[in-house]
């Protein structure tokens, strides 16, 4: 049990095979170790096993806030949902924004646990700290949209008010490896198959209804202080200051364009490091003047003269990057009217530039459709992508085709992915590996232990090279976000093309994030705060007397616990590897062109000095690490600091 500031000390397990809830606390080691949502939520998934089955019944996942969600925290209207992922085999935490993670805590719960499978499907209703389940026969097979529409009308409450509603849609239901969870239409859960998890459970919907009961801080002089200090930071930043900052005026997207023009925007499945030498290569004159590269027009410029209609926010956020958009769209001689949220940066590159396709209305079709299907729009974007460039080299023959840029068949894949109703669609519905496995393809994915990289090209940023690497959820740009240093400068600008410091620089936003994504607050904090400004509200609000030092320990015994996660499950450093076209010294390696001329990835000499800065012996946690960081789960490794080489994995 836990009286620590921030927490409500009550977390209900739900026993889905017997519909039966328990309630359990928090405890305060636990609590002082792993702070909440994600660090939290790994130690809980533990608790079921790293060897279990990703979509079979004891297969935990957690639905975790943190000490700081709902609370009057700049940003602190996060949820981190955590499971073993059923698209990469390793542990996996994903995060969304809007308002169901400090509705939870305001309805008395600091998360949700599920475990076992429903016979029929079911939803859970959440109110005045309990848990009831309920029957969801109904709303099977429906999208995400009509879902949340049904559950406000027979729920005595109001979405948007006082209702949030965390559901699937069909992606789910059907085990596609990348579905989501889908919070308030457009807003995800949206790496690593959680919704596939939820739908394997026969969960149609986690629903949660309640007033607006902030906890309060056990020390406010210091909470307040630390409130203050990060209000000025966020004011004077030139990304976050409300209605001026780049991320406040353009939303995400802002860094389509500035990527481009440092040739580190991956075009064509990566083919190529921006859309300029993708039409250069293509015969293009992009030096004309009525010639616009494909980045430009779907960038958060674009996006903001010509179809914004609204700029939506997050619980206590005074950023308000979301950036909704209506377009006007013909598809097939219909004539459709689409009005959706969450137009971001690394979605609109998966459907657009790297798909080989540049028009901006119906990419928001597509994210439209991602998103009532509850499916991924990254990974859409980039297993589409993978199958253009199989379908030009002819590995796809019998099973379909996808022409670069083809708008009119990918609006129409990705429901075929949802419903997996097609044998292209039923195929890409499996993720980049089990593709490549069937295809005889790995030198056509984008991924990292089976999941897709974001929008950030490793030829022009080395550390997102290495984190993409050694990243515990697969390829990702939100494990350790080094386009921060290498792109924006900060807390400090460093050399985007330079390899050497980066594995040092990778390990402290990994550690830095994963202290973020436990509080749970956004990540985009870290574009104005540092760890002063975390550790005074979250000393504030806990009542704790935390050192900056002790914090970052704390992180970084989250990070390590999701390696040890993986290492039990089968990982150790030969899984932290890139795709080969990016490996400097791979025979299918394929140099950067423009501004990034010549540069591939020095991923070994990385790698080296990441393990050495983590303590790692060949990507593997060993005990002594675990004992110095107080990580008492599990077995252990068996894998001494003495060792020259992992065990092998028989």
């Amino acid at each position: 049990m836990t009286e620590m500031g921030g927490y409500r000390d009550r977390v209900a397990q739900v026993d889905l095979g017997e519909g039966a809830v328990e309630y359990r606390g928090i405890d305060d080691e636990d609590a002082e170790k792993y702070i909440g949502a994600r660090g939290l939520g790994v130690k809980y998934v533990f608790e079921a096993g790293p060897d279990v089955d990703p979509m079979g019944p004891d297969n935990r996942l957690a639905f975790m806030t943190g000490p700081l969600t709902g609370t009057q925290t700049v940003m602190s209207g996060r949820i981190a949902l955590v499971t073993k992922s059923p698209l990469t085999g390793t542990v996996t935490d994903s995060h969304h924004g809007g308002w169901s993670g400090a509705r939870l805590k305001w309805a008395g719960l600091d998360g949700i646990l599920l475990d076992g499978a429903s016979d029929d499907p079911v939803y859970l209703l959440v109110e005045d700290g309990e848990v009831e389940v309920r029957d969801a026969s109904h709303l099977w097979g429906q999208g995400v949209h009509d879902t949340i529409d049904d559950i406000d009308e027979e729920v005595d409450g109001s979405v948007g008010k006082n209702l949030s509603v965390m559901t699937i849609g069909q992606g789910g239901e059907n085990g596609v490896r990348y579905a989501c969870v889908m919070n308030e239409d457009d807003r995800a859960s949206g790496r690593g198959g959680t919704g596939a998890v939820m739908g394997a459970k026969n969960v149609k919907a986690v629903v949660v209804k309640s007033g607006t009961d902030m906890p309060k801080p056990a020390d406010p002089e210091t909470f307040q202080e630390g409130y203050q200090q990060t209000m000025e930071v966020i004011r004077e930043s030139d990304v976050t200051a409300p209605n001026e900052g780049g991320l406040s005026v353009y939303g995400t997207n802002v860094l389509m364009n500035a990527t481009e023009e440092m040739d580190g925007l991956p075009t064509k499945n990566a083919q190529h490091t921006s859309t300029e030498a993708y039409s250069e290569a293509d015969g293009v004159d992009v030096q004309a003047d009525d010639v616009d590269v494909q980045a430009e027009r779907v960038s958060g410029e674009n996006v903001r003269e010509n179809i914004l209609v609204d700029e939506p926010t997050c619980h206590s956020c005074p950023v308000a990057c979301k950036k909704e958009v209506e377009v006007d769209v013909t598809h097939k001689g219909e004539d459709m009217n689409v009005r959706m949220e969450s137009y971001e940066y690394e979605s609109a590159w998966a459907l657009g530039p790297n798909s080989g396709h540049d028009d901006r209305d119906e990419i928001a079709v597509m994210l439209d459709r991602c998103n009532d299907l509850g499916v991924d729009t990254i990974e859409a974007g980039n297993m589409m992508a993978m199958a253009m460039e199989m379908s030009e080299e002819g590995k796809l023959d019998g099973v379909g085709h996808l022409d670069w840029g083809d708008s009119e068949t990918m609006i129409d894949l990705i429901d075929e992915i949802g419903h997996r109703s097609s044998d292209l669609g039923d195929l890409l519905a499996e993720g980049p590996e089990r593709v490549a496995d069937a295809k005889d393809a790995h030198g056509n994915k984008l991924s990292v232990k089976g999941q897709t990289m974001a929008a950030y090209d490793p030829r022009c940023m080395k550390g997102m090279g290495i984190a993409y690497a050694t990243s515990n959820r697969g390829a990702c740009h939100l494990r350790g976000y080094t386009p921060s240093a290498e792109i924006l400068g900060i807390p400090e600008k460093v050399d985007p093309y330079e390899w050497e410091g980066k594995g040092e620089l990778t390990a402290t936003f990994q550690d830095l994030h994963a202290v973020s994504d436990s509080f749970d607050i956004c990540k985009f904090s870290a574009f104005a705060e540092g760890i002063e400004e975390y550790v005074l509200q979250y000393n504030g609000m806990t009542g704790r007397d935390l050192s900056e030092d002790e914090l970052f320990e704390a992180g970084e015994r989250v990070y390590n616990l999701e390696r040890y996660f993986n290492n039990l499950a089968g990982f150790d450093g030969a899984d932290d590897t890139l795709p080969n076209r990016f490996i400097e010294g791979h025979p299918d390696a394929i140099p950067g062109t423009g501004a990034s001329e010549g540069e591939l990835v020095e991923l070994d000499e990385m790698k080296a000095e990441y393990y050495e800065t983590r303590g790692w012996v060949d990507g593997v946690v060993p005990d002594e690490k675990l004992e110095a960081l107080g990580i008492d789960i599990g077995p252990g490794t068996g894998v001494s600091a003495g060792d020259s080489a992992a065990p092998a994995d028989d």
